[in-house]
């Protein structure tokens, strides 16, 4: 049996018919910037997370830069973040001229550990970032309140949790702002490159809508040098389609880890640990397993494809050796940058999937 990490083909065969129906219009109007499907996919992803503002843009990477822009965050300050994420979280930072600023993560959720924030905190810190990693939440009630005490801003990476939710408000309405990516690969992928902030922030929802497109008022009007970072029409149109799927492919996705729960424990191998206060929308499904490189391969000889998710923390990569950290720093997010493997995890994931994997993920352990 093949069993891919991600099968996009599936999903698209599902949905092919209406999504040539919603890209014709957009050939045939041909307003391919900016056009009516993004401002529709804009009031629709705001409603969908609870937010009173989305704000389309190119990338997940430029909604983070583009909100430390706009709160004014730049050269001599510091933005705190936590060292497992990809590294577009401190990319986001660093774009804007601030420096990342690491923590560790919990050792059970992978979660920033909100413990080791108020250490992390300097007269130059300015924000925290706190990532929903793999689909679930952080502690947000704790990242506020450190926050808060310290009058600091708040901004939700959400990148990889469409339609988490903590203590029942999904995810993207909690901080400031709040960065969502479109790429592919995700819950709620475009087909391309895409990404998208929300915000209950009037006056820093215009900002950042000028922010996308070189800092217009009114067109050919620009009051400051913005940028071109503006989710396309046709990648709107695709994701207005998907987006009314995206509470039954999480559920999908939910069940799915529910049968990957009960098969590793028949192999005895530990499940991801799920966060009491919030759901988990499961963008990967992540163990951890000795002998990694073996397991990897003994499991893609057998046609199961898997990834890592992250084989080395942010702080340890040669991009940040300006930095300074060494190894030892932040030892639960190293040690577990050693040991994770993400087994395949999407919709259409059968349970007969699932079987195989654990199976063969047992010959190789």
């Amino acid at each position: 049996m093949k069993v891919p990490f991600v099968d996009l083909q599936a999903q698209y065969r599902a949905i092919a018919g209406e999504v040539h129906a919603a890209i014709e219009p957009v050939m045939a109007n041909t307003r391919f910037i900016l056009g009516e499907e993004v401002r529709l996919f804009e009031q629709e992803f705001a409603a969908f997370c609870g937010a009173r503002h989305c704000v389309g843009v190119a990338s997940g990477t430029d909604a983070l830069h583009l909100i430390v822009r706009a709160l004014g965050i730049g050269p001599g300050d510091e933005v705190i973040t936590q060292t497992n994420s990809f590294i577009a979280t401190a990319i986001g930072i660093s774009y804007a001229g601030a420096k990342p600023v690491f923590v560790d993560c919990d050792a059970a959720t992978y979660q920033m550990d909100v413990s080791k924030l108020e250490a992390a905190i300097t007269p130059r810190t300015k924000a925290i970032i706190p990532v929903h990693l793999y689909g679930q939440p952080a502690d947000m009630d704790a990242v506020l309140a450190v926050a808060k005490r310290h009058g600091l801003r708040v901004i939700e990476d959400a990148c990889q949790a469409h339609g988490a939710t903590y203590r029942g408000r999904p995810v993207g309405a909690f901080g400031d702002a709040a960065a969502f990516s479109f790429y592919p690969g995700k819950n709620l992928g475009a087909y391309g490159d895409g990404g998208a902030i929300t915000t209950h922030d009037d006056a820093l929802a215009a900002k950042l809508r000028a922010f996308r497109d070189y800092g217009q008022s009114t067109k050919y009007h620009h009051d400051f040098c913005g940028y071109n970072s503006r989710l396309d029409t046709m990648q709107a149109a695709i994701l207005r389609v998907k987006l009314k799927r995206l509470s039954s492919w999480n559920q999908s996705r939910q069940r799915a880890a529910a049968a990957y729960a009960k098969a590793l424990g028949r192999i005895g191998v530990e499940p991801p640990r799920q966060v009491s206060n919030g759901t988990h929308v499961w963008h990967l499904y992540v163990i951890q397993v000795a002998n990694r490189a073996a397991v990897q391969k003994r499991l893609g000889d057998a046609g199961v494809s898997t990834g890592i998710h992250y084989p080395v923390a942010i702080h340890l990569q040669k991009a940040y050796a300006d930095l300074g950290c060494k190894r030892g720093m932040f030892p639960v997010a190293e040690a577990a940058a050693d040991r994770i493997l993400s087994l395949p995890m999407f919709p259409e994931l059968t349970d007969a999937q699932v079987d195989y994997v654990a199976s063969e993920l047992g010959k190789a352990l």
